[in-house]
């Protein structure tokens, strides 16, 4: 149903009221006799005021307003170009600006040249000047014998122009000729006088409109989207000086004005870093490094970057903060696979090798060292921490000698390429599974206290070095579940059974490579104490939300050195990590890295994996079972064998523990031994030592009575 709209006055008879305008009514054709709700009446300057501001905020209006401040502003920068351009034509300007460009660079020789330069042309410039005092005389006496030269030049020629002819009259035919071309053009140019005169001034904003729309010499603001660009301007000396000047610390930009070399003997050398430059500034006497780490961000910006495109760390020297610079749009490019993917010949070595882990801002591969260091990643959820944690697993496992112990509290098979790889693979974020990690955990404090008992008789002994990882640890740190005992698998007291495991692993797990490496969500005191985060050797951290969780997950130190994790930007600086460890190479005096990790996809890292298990002689792995399952001792000895011929006691005894502590975890060598010699499958003597044989066992499983089946609970 259409509607009109009629614009009517309360009374024709009567004027409106000041500021009243007339009033608008809703008439509906087809229901005449309806009446007007008093909804419907709306002053009609309130719908100009609404049509009006929808006009002006219309995108249209917008556009079309930059469009005419742009162009008027291509004039007045194209007038300023051509001014600097003739200023530099005239005078020693642009020698100077060289000369203190190359003196705030420390290349003195340069400097050097540009001054002799500038001298040069001071030289050429006052002569030039001297001539010009001589030049009216010069140019008189050359007019006056030129004419005398021209006219008596025009008068032999008409002689014998005449004496040709006959015709005394010639004679002055040439002089006649060249009076008439004179005449013509000043004809001429009293006819093109006018209209120049008339369209010079324009020709002349031309020109400079010209000028400034080839330098886009206009604001930012003003020019069209395709036009702005994300490129910034090249890192020079001056255009440092200058961040720094407007960074907005009072003190630092006086000592700058009164520096007699505008600021350059506080910059370094500007040094290229991968995909950047770095420099070194020293800063004046009563300027803090931490006024222009706090001012991260306006640095930036001045420096016509975005704020994720400068770090700022602190070297060694005092008074000196390391302004490392990108490209712009540099650090949003990809780094390229990892090693693991591209060198399938690659192996590892846990003592000497280092893990290539991905590149660090120089664009130099950061590779890291996993000897005896427990591992802390911590962050944001999908930021890249499993796969940076699975990375550096990957690649060890390319080193046969290494155990893996295995507990991932996300199950959702990040890790599930590490079945036939890892000795114990628990994947669930139930309660149960983190009880299963927990015992995992505390088999592997009994595995380090059974070797620090042998090192103590053998100093010389030799362990296989056993790597425990948890993934998602935050899972377990805030596990309510009590035991039996009352004790708690999570929190942070001296009863809580996974906090107490982990501190045991932290304080001699090293000294017979008992390693523990942790990742975990968004750090606090609540999902990850500090005793726990304080225990690793190696800490790295992506995205997190506060400097606080920074704090957290570096230290302090790093952080006051310029380490700042929370600046890195969610879901588009996946990956990249800041590290704090001694077992990657980082500059002198920094205390923590950023490195930008290789990311190895599921498929690659099945492909990974499958070398990995190809240099290794077949391992069983043992995975997470139901909470009370009535257990067959004789069929877990099977399974904890796997294809080994005969496997150590002591090994079975702890291969069992890990399987299910709670029915194996007080088992001694005595109710191993009865277990089997009652199937008719004794352990015997090897090279001296106890162990239980492959096939007794599976031969003692096959013959044996289904109804006589031998029990962990008998």
């Amino acid at each position: 149903m259409s509607e009109n709209v009629v614009h009517l006055y309360k009374d024709p008879d009567e004027p409106p009221e000041a500021g009243q305008g007339p009033t608008v009514l809703t008439v509906v054709p087809d229901a005449p006799e309806a009446p007007v709700e008093a909804a419907s009446v709306v002053p009609l300057w309130v719908r100009t005021g609404r049509t009006v501001r929808q006009a002006v905020t219309h995108e249209h209006t917008k556009a079309a307003a930059r469009a005419a401040v742009r162009h008027s502003l291509y004039v007045v920068g194209g007038g300023r170009i051509v001014a600097r351009r003739t200023l530099d034509a005239r005078t020693p300007a642009r020698y100077e600006r060289m000369l203190r460009a190359a003196e705030a660079a420390g290349n003195y020789e340069v400097a050097a040249e540009w001054e002799e330069r500038g001298q040069r042309f001071r030289d050429a410039r006052h002569r030039r000047r001297m001539d010009l005092l001589t030049s009216p005389i010069d140019a008189a006496k050359t007019a006056l014998v030129g004419t005398g030269l021209g006219m008596g030049g025009l008068v032999g020629l008409g002689v014998a122009l005449a004496l040709a002819t006959k015709d005394p009259v010639d004679v002055i035919t040439p002089l006649a000729a060249v009076i008439g071309l004179i005449s013509l053009l000043v004809t001429i140019v009293m006819v093109v006088w006018g209209p120049l005169l008339t369209l010079g001034p324009f020709l002349a904003l031309l020109g400079l409109w010209s000028v400034g729309r080839r330098q886009q010499a206009a604001p930012a603001w003003t020019l069209p989207a395709n036009a702005r660009g994300s490129e910034g301007e090249p890192i020079t000396p001056s255009i440092v000086v200058k961040a720094l000047h407007d960074l907005g610390v009072s003190t630092l930009r006086k000592a700058i004005k009164e520096m007699g070399d505008a600021g350059a003997a506080m910059l370094g050398p500007i040094r290229i870093a991968g995909c950047g430059v770095e420099v070194d500034v020293t800063l004046p006497s009563g300027v803090s490094t931490i006024e222009v780490q706090n001012r991260r961000r306006k640095l930036a910006e001045n420096l016509t970057r975005h704020e994720h495109e400068v770090f700022i760390t602190i070297p060694e020297a005092a008074r000196t903060v390391r302004l490392w610079v990108a490209d712009s749009g540099a650090l949003d490019e990809p780094i390229g696979p990892s090693p693991l993917v591209t060198d399938e010949t690659m192996t590892a070595d846990y003592v000497k090798g280092r893990a290539p882990w991905g590149q660090d801002l120089r664009g130099d591969a950061a590779e890291l060292s996993l000897y005896q260091r427990h591992t802390l990643i911590t962050g944001r959820s999908n930021q890249g921490k499993t796969a940076a944690l699975r990375a550096l697993a990957l690649w060890l496992a390319l080193d046969r000698s290494v155990q893996f112990w295995l507990g991932d509290l996300k199950g959702i098979g990040d890790w599930k390429m590490f079945d036939g790889i890892a000795d114990v693979l628990i994947q669930g974020p139930t309660d149960d599974h983190v009880i299963e990690v927990t015992e995992m955990a505390e088999a592997a404090v009994d595995e380090m206290n059974r070797r620090m008992e042998v090192r103590r008789t053998n100093p010389d002994a030799v362990f296989r070095t056993l790597i425990v990882i948890v993934d998602e640890a935050q899972v377990a740190f805030m596990c309510p579940v009590k035991g039996k005992d009352k004790r708690p698998y999570g929190g942070s007291s001296s009863t809580s059974r996974y906090f107490m495991a982990t501190r045991k692993l932290h304080n001699q797990g090293r000294a017979v490579d008992v390693l523990l490496w942790q990742g975990t969500q968004d750090p606090t005191d609540q999902n990850l104490p500090k005793l726990v985060r304080e225990g690793a050797h190696t800490r790295a951290s992506l995205v997190v939300g506060t400097e606080s969780q920074s704090r957290m997950a570096l230290g302090d130190k790093a952080v006051d050195d310029g380490a700042a994790p929370h600046l890195l930007r969610q879901g588009l600086d996946k990956g990249t990590l800041v590290v704090a460890s001694d077992g990657i190479t980082m500059p002198a005096g920094q205390s923590s890295i950023t490195v930008r990790t290789h990311f190895i996809d599921d498929d690659e890292a099945e492909k990974i994996a499958e070398r990995a298990k190809a240099l290794r002689s077949g391992v069983t792995t043992l995975r997470a079972v139901e909470q009370g399952e009535e257990r067959d001792a004789l069929a877990d000895i099977a399974t904890v064998l796997g294809d080994a011929a005969r496997v150590l006691t002591a090994d079975v005894l702890k291969r069992l523990t890990v399987l299910d502590a709670d029915v194996y975890g007080d088992w001694t060598p005595g109710d191993l031994k009865r277990v089997l010699e009652a199937a008719g499958a004794e352990p015997y003597k090897s090279d001296g030592r106890m162990v239980v044989g492959r096939d007794r066992v599976h031969r003692a499983l096959a013959n044996r009575d289904d109804s006589g089946s031998a029990s962990a609970a008998d």
